[in-house]
């Protein structure tokens, strides 16, 4: 693979001269119609010690009007980052849409340099590579454009590059060459797996000859002038033509009965026995938190539910239990301008809990395959994929140990009206009926389809659904207080 890259390839002083005004404009140009598509940018750095990645992100940030342009130089691991699933740090930092962001480092560099130094095993490797491809697909299926650059060198010339030790050398020099130097053979062949692994037609990677500078800022340049010239061409359909199948067919739309009917409504508790049932609950949620501070364990909770279900006073019982400093409740409501420039994921990603900590999300990354889907926010070919994604999310969240419980807090519909009613009479409680919960009460049926296939493709042994009884309050809130305590035990053996 990498013969390709040490052919000798470079360019003059005046062929570069000639060429480099033309690459700027042109970037320059391609950038302002960047600005007003549905689209963003990614750049990925990457390559062999001493090839000038650092050189190259100047580069970049000269050709390109810096206002629009993020880089960010993943070198080290924060403590806030170690205690959060590894993709946490790229999440957080994912460009918006019609901006550019420039990697330097990227989700590759880790495993790489891992596998090298005998860190994780070759199935450790391809492990990761598969979620980097999984990643990569999510984020060009919403409408990115990514660019792979891998900037290689021979290990001769990389050895010649070590022994420079001209003052100008010595600055430009990364502090890793040496010690990656000596292991050039091991990292070209982990690097030239990692690279045939996730090279996709979605996120192909370009290997750039780097001896000759000039050569290599001008390929640069080409590159992404193609790839953006491909991509903004192709208009702000994001969609493509690998959408993968769902994994299980989905709910007959004739049939009546879901998951949801199976649900047993009729469960309740008489008061006395709530408040008892309540109070050992709470107390037992109390001691794991803590337990989970110490043991430095974080969980994520989300809550769904029917409209006047009982979400809210449901996580009340919960947060009262808890010490506040121990936990964030994140209420989901429409997103904003901003979470609508990046992909639906990435608000959610944002809030993901440091270790010894917990975040709760009333309602949650389920909008996409529930409301957005019924309602038409999001066409089948997006929802469809949907599923996927979250699985892989939430797969993240529990490989990294975090506890992960999902409540669908579930009533009848004759429930719902009751309760719809009396908050119309209450003063205290009008403020919580609107005219859309009676809209999304006409589309109950749908609704009930699309909880079923939720169900279906996304209850998973390590992230499942409890559907919980909510026509009785009291019932509910115990049933969820004493599900939680059973997921934070068992992550704390």
């Amino acid at each position: 693979m990498f013969e390709a890259a040490e052919v000798g390839r470079s360019i003059g002083k005046a062929a570069f001269k000639d060429a480099e005004p033309e690459v700027h404009q042109r970037l320059l140009g391609l950038q302002q119609k960047l600005r007003g598509s549905n689209k963003a940018l990614i750049i990925i750095v990457s390559g062999v010690e001493g090839a000038g990645k650092g050189e190259v992100v100047d580069r970049l940030n000269r050709w390109f009007d810096t206002r629009d342009v993020q880089t960010f130089a993943y070198f080290d691991e924060s403590d806030e980052e170690r205690e959060r699933p590894r993709f946490w740090r790229f999440w957080r930092t994912m460009p918006a849409r019609g901006t550019i962001g420039v990697m330097f480092g990227s989700w590759y560099t880790r495993p790489i340099v891992d596998r090298v130094f005998e860190k994780i095993t070759a199935s450790g490797l391809d492990q990761e590579l598969q979620r980097i491809q999984d990643l990569e697909t999510t984020l060009a299926r919403d409408g990115n454009i990514i660019v792979k650059l891998w900037f290689h060198l021979s290990k001769r010339e990389q050895q010649k590059r070590l022994k420079q030790d001209t003052e100008i050398a010595k600055f430009k020099k990364s502090p890793l060459l040496k010690e990656y130097s000596k292991s050039y053979d091991r990292f070209a062949k982990v690097s030239e797996r990692a690279i045939r692994l996730t090279d996709t037609g979605l996120a192909p990677w370009h290997i750039v000859e780097a001896t000759d500078t000039r050569y290599r800022d001008i390929e640069t340049g080409r590159t992404l002038i193609a790839a953006l010239e491909a991509h903004l061409e192709a208009g702000d359909d994001r969609h493509d033509s690998e959408a993968p199948a769902p994994a299980i067919s989905l709910t007959d739309p004739s049939s009546k009965r879901t998951v949801l009917d199976a649900v047993d409504l009729t469960q309740a508790l008489a008061p006395k026995a709530y408040e008892k049932a309540l109070e050992k609950a709470q107390a037992r949620l109390h001691k794991l938190a803590w337990a989970m501070n110490r043991e430095k364990k974080n969980a994520v909770l989300v809550f769904e539910g029917w409209d006047a279900a009982g979400k809210g006073s449901a996580i009340r019982r919960v947060t009262s239990a808890i010490d506040a400093r121990l936990y964030r409740v994140i209420p989901i409501a429409a997103p904003t301008d901003e979470e609508k420039a990046h992909h639906y994921l990435w608000r959610f990603w944002r809030h993901v809990p440091r270790a010894g900590y917990m975040t709760m999300y009333d309602r949650s990354w389920y909008g996409r395959v529930l409301v957005e889907r019924v309602e038409g926010f999001a066409d089948e070919n997006e929802w469809l994929r949907s599923y996927q994604e979250i699985n892989n999310f939430e797969e993240h969240l529990t490989d990294h140990g975090i506890a992960v419980m999902k409540f669908w807090v579930h009533i009848s519909f004759e429930e719902q009206l009751a309760r719809f009613k009396a908050r119309q009479t209450d003063a205290t409680k009008q403020h919580k009926i609107t005219d859309e919960d009676w809209r999304n009460r006409e589309k109950w049926n749908d609704y009930k389809l699309a909880v079923n296939d939720m169900v279906a493709h996304t209850s998973t042994d390590s992230a499942p659904w409890t559907l919980v009884a909510g026509n009785d309050k009291n019932f509910a809130r115990v049933q969820i207080l004493e599900t939680v305590c059973e997921g934070l035990e068992s992550i704390l053996q």
